[in-house]
C-alpha cells in the first residue's frame, strides 16, 4: 500500500548559470508529497499519517520553510530539493517524493539516479 501526504512550503531561490529569469532570486510555494511503501497491518494501517507528517517536518521543512535554499543546496532546482528530501527521510520506507515549484510543474524522484 501506498501512503501519501502533501505539504507546502515558502522558498527562495536562484538557479545559477541558467540562463533565465531564474538566475535571479526569486521565490515559490513549494508542494512537496511524500510517499511510503508499506503493507497493510493486523490494525489496517500501513504507514501512519501523523507519523509521516512530523518526520517530514522535523526533518524536511525546518530547513526549509521560509529559507533561502541556496544556502542549503549548490544548486537548489526542484530536481535536487526532491533527492535532498528523499536522504532526509531515507530511513523511511520511501516510494516516491514529488516536488513543484509551481502548481503545474514538478519532478518526481523514486530513489535512483
Amino acid at each position: 500500500m501506498r501512503v501519501s501526504r502533501e505539504f507546502r512550503f515558502e522558498a527562495a531561490h536562484r538557479l545559477r548559470d541558467h540562463g533565465g529569469g531564474c538566475e535571479a532570486l526569486h521565490g515559490h510555494t513549494w508542494t512537496l508529497r511524500v510517499t511510503v511503501q508499506a503493507p497493510v497491518r493486523e490494525d489496517g494501517l500501513a504507514f501512519d499519517f501523523l507519523l509521516l507528517e512530523e518526520e517530514v517536518r522535523a526533518r524536511v521543512l525546518a530547513r526549509m520553510d521560509h529559507s533561502y535554499l541556496n544556502d542549503l543546496l549548490p544548486s537548489p532546482s526542484a530536481e535536487n530539493v526532491a533527492r535532498w528530501a528523499w536522504k532526509a527521510l531515507a530511513h523511511l520506507p520511501l516510494a516516491e517524493i514529488r516536488v513543484w515549484e509551481t502548481p503545474d510543474s514538478f519532478v518526481a524522484y523514486d530513489g535512483r539516479e
